[in-house]
């Protein structure tokens, strides 16, 4: 994507942001959210903004688009779109102006598109309302052009179709269409793949360079995952509490960063090579700090490994000029003088846990859910009924102290998995073993208090899961005594506060209430909660994905801590193969109901593996330009479980499909070493002959 720097330079700015000072107006006063910020984004250019959650980045670009509400104001600099200063236009310059020069593509596209109109409806209004001259045929046509190029399968029906009718991927591909359907001069992105798979984000980024490339587009991609800006940006700005704190080209600062913020958010990102217990991620201690209480000096100082009162403590922090060649600048007075080498402390090292006896297995387990067809033609023809096969024969165990990531894209059957092993469905056939009971058939309502205590979840969203009218301590405390580890009140007290201790809360967060937490203290009292009952299994479903990285280590550092401690089994269902690749053990990988792939990580992340798990490897964005990566990107859509296809259930995506052979004949599993197997009709000695998907500078 990183396309000729001196080219780029050369070309006109379309949008300059000047010294821009954003506040937001409340009942307490003034809220100043961004402070002297400054950003330059040239045509044909992508440019990055990276920071953490809170740090200004979506006002910035609704600063651009002028959607700040009623409270919001822009009170100092300038952002100007061509030459035109945005704050100067009325009300009807900036209707022309927004979804035909500028647009938008937010996070979650079922926000953004209109349940109650089709597709058709809402991708036509852009050039009927934009373009005073073209037809409703016109418009159609355009469309139906656009959905073609962000290839979508099916246009027609697409255009027929309601938000709720096609997939996550699918709606995130008809906004980013709609976006481009009046060819704008400006894209702006604001986390558009975070709660996608990383097969399609790999698919949507690559369209989304492939476009701009052709359109002549610029954009400014908004994103906490430095891998993703890695490999869709020119150049990058990274803000911390309302300020630039480093910005320069790519490459030259992600090999070369100056300020200890930038360090410390590549300190949290697992990258290959990286072990949990030899080279554990690194979080940035303490929290961002809210606008109101900003300290003197340097805003990331309470939090700096390098702050000194007297040069840090005191006024204005002005950006440092570290290349001019490359305008890589830096908000630090030290940077010069920092020894970055020196100051590595190597991290604790760890023994590696050795895994113990067996505490779940899965011997065959399905879950089949029926579909009734009442029509007269299916009673005739005998198809009356009908199966989903969300799980198809799973095999596989998992020990003490042991982590096992389950993988995969949605709809692959993790989620199925889980709610069977959880006791919220039962399973079809097969046995699912769990502390030497088989609790296949045994749903949540006939567990004992000791087989639900000992299986306990971490959620993806800790907002849906903690009760907003109890407190932190009332919610833990509640666990305790339901499960029957303490009654005595003076007992469960005591326990509620060793728990908050063990995920490294302040003991008086249990007398505050869910709205009064960040997300990430919201998710380690998710955790905490979980720890509660003294389980011997916690599965962990998608726990990281809609963090910042820098709570993301801190929140796998704790996992990996309570797991040393308590000598828990830790069942990770994710897509973040990354996260999966630093935490996990054993790696099960998943497609449409059955396993591809199983084995150590080590393993199953190098040569011989399975095509689906090579495309996976592929699509995962690396925040290090010192790794080589081959890139796959898998064409077509996940297959209806309900009319899955016949042999290998891959096939009709396989870029390495043998032949009718894989179409007409369940692959074999085929073992690649002691307990690594693979799924697949591809000759062992020809998997072992791929080169490996990534590569780092090592090898």
């Amino acid at each position: 994507m990183v396309r000729n720097a001196a080219a780029l330079a050369n070309q006109p700015p379309v949008l300059e942001i000047d010294d821009l000072n954003i506040s937001y107006f409340t009942r307490a006063g003034e809220i100043p959210a961004v402070i002297d910020f400054s950003l330059l984004v040239r045509k044909g250019e992508a440019v990055g903004l990276v920071g953490e959650s809170g740090c200004g980045k979506s006002t910035v670009a609704n600063a651009i688009m002028r959607y700040l509400g009623n409270n919001g104001r822009i009170v100092g600099g300038t952002v100007k779109f061509k030459g035109r200063d945005m704050a100067a236009l009325n009300r009807e310059e900036l209707r022309q102006l927004r979804g035909s020069e500028i647009a938008m593509v937010y996070q979650e596209p079922m926000a953004a598109l209109n349940p109650s109109l089709t597709m058709a409806e809402q991708l036509t209004e852009v050039p009927l309302y934009h373009e005073a001259n073209c037809t409703p045929a016109e418009a159609r046509d355009r469309a139906m052009e656009m959905l073609a190029l962000v290839r979508l399968p099916d246009p027609e029906r697409v255009m027929g179709a309601y938000p709720h009718q096609i997939s996550g991927g699918q709606q995130q591909r008809v906004v980013i269409a709609m976006a481009l359907l009046s060819n704008p001069s400006l894209l702006l992105l604001d986390e558009p793949t975070t709660a996608l798979d990383v097969t399609v984000e790999a698919g949507i980024v690559e369209l989304i360079a492939e476009l701009s490339e052709r359109f002549g587009t610029s954009m400014l991609y908004i994103s906490h995952n430095l891998g993703l800006i890695m490999e869709t940006c020119d150049r990058v700005c990274v803000m911390y509490s309302g300020e630039a704190h480093e910005e320069g080209d790519i490459r030259a600062l992600f090999e070369n960063p100056r300020h200890p913020y930038t360090r410390g958010l590549f300190g949290c990102i697992a990258t290959p090579g990286m072990d949990k217990n030899a080279r554990p991620l690194t979080p940035i201690r303490g929290q961002l700090p809210l606008p109101h209480e900003r300290p003197d000096g340097c805003n990331f100082g309470p939090r700096c490994d390098f702050f000194q009162e007297e040069t840090c403590g005191h006024g204005l922090i002005a950006m440092q000029t570290v290349n001019p060649a490359t305008g890589h600048r830096a908000r630090c007075m030290r940077w010069k003088e920092i020894d970055w080498s020196a100051h590595e402390v190597a991290a604790e090292t760890r023994e590696p846990l050795s895994p113990g006896e067996v505490v779940l297995q899965a011997d065959e387990m399905q879950k089949y859910y029926p579909v009734y067809d009442r029509s007269i033609a299916a009673m005739i023809s005998g198809r009356s009924v009908r199966y989903v096969k969300a799980n198809e024969v799973l095999s596989f165990v998992a020990r003490k102290q042991q982590t096992v990531a389950i993988v995969g894209e949605s709809g692959c059957g993790k989620s199925t998995f889980a709610k069977v092993l959880m006791g919220l469905e039962t399973a079809t056939d097969g046995r699912l073993v769990f502390n030497n009971a088989d609790v296949s058939r045994l749903p949540v309502q006939r567990r004992s208090p000791k087989q639900l205590g000992s299986l306990q979840m971490v959620f993806q969203n800790p907002n849906d899961t903690l009760n907003p009218s109890m407190t932190i301590g009332q919610q833990i405390a509640r666990v305790i005594r339901k499960f029957r580890v303490e009654s005595n009140p003076d007992r469960v007290h005591e326990r509620v506060m060793r728990l908050l201790d063990l995920v490294k809360l302040p003991r008086d967060f249990a007398r505050r209430r869910p709205r009064q937490l960040s997300g990430g203290q919201k998710q380690r009292i998710g955790i905490a909660r979980a720890f509660a009952g003294n389980p011997a299994m916690v599965v962990a479903d998608e726990p990281v994905s809609a963090l910042d990285v820098s709570v993301q280590a801190a929140v796998t550092g704790l996992l990996m801590d309570i797991q040393r401690e308590y000598g828990t089994t830790l069942l990770f269902i994710s897509h973040d193969l990354g996260v999966v690749r630093y935490l996990a053990d054993r790696v099960v990988v998943m497609y449409l109901g059955q396993i591809m792939e199983q084995g150590a990580t080590d393993e199953v992340f190098s040569p011989p593996y399975h095509p689906y798990t090579e495309a996976l490897l592929s699509a995962v964005p690396i925040a290090d330009p010192h790794v080589d990566k081959k890139r796959i990107i898998l064409e077509g859509q996940l297959p209806s479980v309900l009319n899955p296809p016949s042999g290998c259930p891959f096939h009709t995506r396989c870029h390495r499909k043998v032949g009718r052979v894989c179409e007409e004949a369940a692959p074999p599993v085929v073992e690649a070493a002691a307990g690594h197997t693979i799924l697949c009709h591809i000759p062992m000695h020809e998997l072992r002959a791929v080169d490996p998907v990534i590569k780092t500078a090592a090898e």
